[in-house]
């Protein structure tokens, strides 16, 4: 009897083997971050797509199973996090929190977030409230936990206890952590969009898709978070998927960009793509002006006029969004950085001009294209050939 007892907590009811059990803990933790992202994040928090009452009901069994979390707070506080993202209010932004209390307490603001009765009632508007939301996910949150842990302790004896932990780990790690925390702290920017989120890998399988973050702050509404031929959102192939069998509806997606190559008149077309695109016009234009900045800021250098250890914060000024919302040090040495620099402050006038003609509502549309002919006139004739290049591809824009 005894020994019996001491086999099943050495290998539990499947005898597996170390591989089977590691397979198994990717397995599951794969399917919560696609739970995630699928239902709690595109479907509830953002309506990016309609869910069947199949799958729908999966997900929500599966997160209760292996998060606790409660479907309203979790959809609240995300959208919260857009409404207010980088203030104060932002219930996990490192630009006003700190990267690193974002990354080691992320768990923490949520469940303190999550306490805030305003929010719910603010931002968690639409979530399921039916009798098994009522009286089973929303009410025993701690119970669907305990049970993964039961038959984690079930299929693999002790070592359950460990894969449990990693199940338990994996959101407020990944998310949590990762995307709140990095995702707007370090990785790459697609489109100017005025927050600081980024894409920390144009690849990526155990974070769903979510790591394409700054895709996706430009495109809130969009159920696909992959915009570049180099990124893959996995999320999204298994929403295809699900459309395929009849068993999702896409409802938004972001639009796409197009260019008519040898398109020199800019006429109301343009307009209209500029300004639908906007975002991804600025960004274009930090990629392509990116090295004529760096180009003029080596160029001071070497004539003594900029001091090495202001070389490297000088580079990244031009990088930030919204200049206009710099911290007043940063303002103070952007102002330096102009003076010195004819190029340098071309450059930068010339982005604050672009990013202005879609600002001004006020203006009739015959206005706003006679500003953007100005603006690639004058651009075209700056004798900048980064800026030179990106007007004419912008010309382009159909």
């Amino acid at each position: 009897m005894l020994e019996n007892i001491i086999e099943f907590l050495q290998h539990g009811l499947t005898h597996a083997s170390g591989w089977q059990v590691f397979f198994f803990t990717m397995i599951v933790t794969h399917i919560t971050i696609a739970s995630v992202t699928i239902f709690l994040h595109r479907h509830q928090a953002h309506r990016a797509l309609d869910l069947h009452a199949l799958p729908s009901h999966f997900f929500r069994f599966w997160l209760w199973l292996t998060t606790g979390q409660v479907t309203k707070e979790w959809a609240a506080i995300h959208r919260k996090h857009h409404a207010k993202c980088e203030t104060a209010d932002d219930p996990h932004s490192p630009v006003a929190k700190g990267i690193k209390t974002v990354l080691l307490q992320g768990a923490e603001l949520y469940r303190a977030e999550a306490k805030n009765k305003e929010t719910l009632e603010k931002y968690g508007h639409g979530t399921p409230d039916d009798w098994i939301e009522r009286n089973l996910y929303s009410r025993f949150t701690w119970q669907g936990v305990a049970l993964m842990l039961i038959i984690d302790l079930l299929l693999f004896g002790v070592v359950g206890l460990t894969v449990w932990a990693v199940q338990m780990l994996w959101i407020p790690v990944t998310a949590a952590g990762i995307i709140n925390g990095i995702g707007h702290f370090w990785g790459y920017r697609n489109y100017d969009c005025p927050d600081a989120s980024t894409n920390i890998v144009p690849w990526g399988i155990l974070i769903g898709g979510e790591e394409l973050h700054n895709n996706h702050h430009t495109f809130g509404t969009s159920a696909k978070l992959s915009s570049k031929w180099y990124e893959f959102d996995i999320g999204w192939l298994y929403i295809r998927i699900l459309e395929t069998l009849g068993l999702a509806h896409v409802k938004k997606v972001a639009p796409a960009p197009k260019l008519q190559h040898g398109k020199t008149v800019i006429d109301f077309d343009t307009l209209q793509a500029v300004i639908a695109n906007r975002y991804e016009v600025m960004g274009k234009y930090v990629k392509t002006l990116k090295g004529a900045w760096r180009e003029e800021l080596e160029a001071l250098k070497e004539r003594g006029a900029l001091e090495s250890n202001f070389s490297k914060s000088a580079r990244k000024l031009f990088s930030k969004s919204e200049p206009a919302k710099l911290p007043e040090p940063q303002k103070e040495q952007l102002s330096e950085l102009l003076a010195q620099s004819k190029s340098l402050q071309t450059i930068h006038e010339m982005r604050m001009e672009l990013a202005s003609i879609w600002e001004r509502s006020t203006l009739s549309r015959e206005q706003l294209l006679q500003k953007l002919q100005d603006w690639c006139a004058r651009a075209e004739a700056s004798g900048i050939a980064a800026l030179q290049e990106f007007s004419l591809r912008l010309r382009s824009y159909a």
